[in-house]
């Protein structure tokens, strides 16, 4: 007996996906094919994103290679190119390689354009404070320390990621300045930072000897 109703549950069960079949199949090919065509169209988007991110990626080295060639005006015309395709992945990265290479001929005018990233609010924030650095080190070397100082203090503050790297242009800014005390106060916040890099904290060492020996007396 328990046989004979199988078979009927099963026939039952036949006769009712024949008959979902019969009156829904035009539907469910329809499903089928968008869902196909979704797929599809998802990797190809995929395809196009990989194939898209390795062209920019090949851009960004082919404008390093640039720089690394000693090809200056070459490497900066190159990484403001990327910058203008504002589709590129690259682009914040060209923006500040860029200002680097701007900065190698003209400190003022590299120092200019790493603050106008550092100005810029679409750009992360961790980028726009290495921009505020960068400015910084720049106008240091262009012998303005003084002009330097007021955006390097907001990162030296200790819940600022940056701020060993601020703490140390400010103390040459400071020894620039013939400011020794305030050299010392900077480079020693630097020391007594758990967080400060064994190389930060040799060069620091330099520095600190330079601070103890003082002012050099002019030759008569």
């Amino acid at each position: 007996m328990t046989d004979i109703f199988n078979e009927i549950d099963e026939e039952l069960r036949r006769d009712r996906v024949a008959q979902i079949w019969k009156n829904h199949s035009a539907k469910l090919i329809v499903l089928a094919v968008l869902l196909v065509a979704a797929v599809a169209g998802w990797r190809y988007y995929e395809y196009m994103e990989r194939r898209a991110a390795e062209a920019a990626g090949a851009r960004y080295e082919a404008a390093l290679q640039l720089s690394r060639e000693g090809k200056n005006a070459e490497a900066e015309a190159a990484f403001a190119a990327i910058v203008d395709d504002k589709s590129s992945s690259y682009r914040q990265l060209a923006r500040l390689r860029a200002a680097a290479e701007a900065g190698r001929a003209d400190a003022a005018k590299g120092a200019a354009a790493f603050e106008a990233v550092a100005a810029d609010q679409t750009v992360p924030q961790d980028l726009r404070q290495l921009a505020t650095l960068r400015a910084a080190a720049l106008k240091i070397d262009g012998g303005d320390p003084k002009a330097a100082v007021a955006s390097l203090e907001t990162l030296a503050r200790d819940d600022v990621p940056w701020r060993n790297s601020a703490r140390e242009l400010l103390g040459l800014a400071a020894l620039k300045s013939g400011d020794f005390d305030g050299a010392g106060r900077w480079f020693d916040a630097i020391v007594t930072d758990p967080s400060s890099p064994q190389s930060l904290r040799s060069r620091v060492e330099v520095y600190l000897a330079l601070v103890r020996s003082g002012p050099v007396a002019p030759a008569p």
